[in-house]
């Protein structure tokens, strides 16, 4: 682990440099433990695959100071239980208009768009964090015969709920944006409802399985 100065009121924590699920843990349980027990003076926690970003008032708090407290903190880590993560289904309609990629996606891996599907929708998703738009989540676990770079040329808007894939990631857009990530389908699940308790539909550390569905069945649920 190691830490980096970002601004003169953030700090960058390192857990490594390779996406892995025992980062991830690492980087839940600092997360759990400076909920639980907070830090006077932290104002934003912002995690990522492989860091977490800390903000802080710099009134109360410089990097020096803001170093010696979170190395406390991470000699307690074996001792900090990770919380119980939920297991969330995600429908998703493949192909035709709502998966554009679909097709080009099998054409490189040299399988068909029926064995893109049974990929895709066999594994089971990480959420390693949220960021880009609200309610978009980062998901690894992406079966490593479909790992596929990003499109050349970014698309100028992706559909709500559109379901894609980029590099060893999936994730799906929970605003119409610009985006290259290869678009494989699209779900009638809203990732982001401001009138919802919990506003994002997934949260650090879910579980996330996408489960297809017919063309009827989306549209009979996006008119829910």
């Amino acid at each position: 682990m190691r830490f980096q100065p970002a601004s003169d009121r953030s700090l960058l924590l390192y857990f490594g440099d390779k996406i892995t699920l025992e980062v991830h843990q690492q980087i839940v349980k600092l997360l759990r433990l400076l909920t639980s027990e907070p830090v006077n003076g932290i104002r934003n926690l912002h995690p990522a695959y492989c860091s977490l970003l800390i903000q802080f008032d710099p009134f109360i708090l410089d990097h020096e100071r803001l170093t010696n407290v979170l190395s406390e903190y991470l000699n307690l880590l074996r001792e900090i239980p990770l919380p119980d993560s939920r297991e969330v289904e995600i429908q998703v309609c493949y192909g035709g208009e709502f998966g554009p990629d679909l097709d080009a996606v099998a054409a490189l891996h040299e399988i068909s768009a029926a064995q893109v599907i049974e990929l895709h929708s066999s594994a089971t998703y990480i959420v390693y964090f949220l960021g880009f738009t609200p309610g978009f989540a980062y998901l690894g676990g992406l079966p490593e015969s479909l790992e596929t770079p990003r499109l050349p040329t970014p698309r100028r808007k992706v559909l709500q709920g559109s379901v894609g894939i980029a590099g060893k990631q999936a994730g799906v857009y929970s605003f119409p944006t610009p985006g290259g990530w290869r678009l494989l389908g699209c779900t009638p699940e809203a990732m982001f409802r401001p009138d919802r308790e919990h506003m994002c539909l997934l949260s650090i550390g879910d579980r996330v399985r996408f489960v297809p569905i017919s063309e009827e069945e989306f549209r009979a649920r996006r008119q829910a």
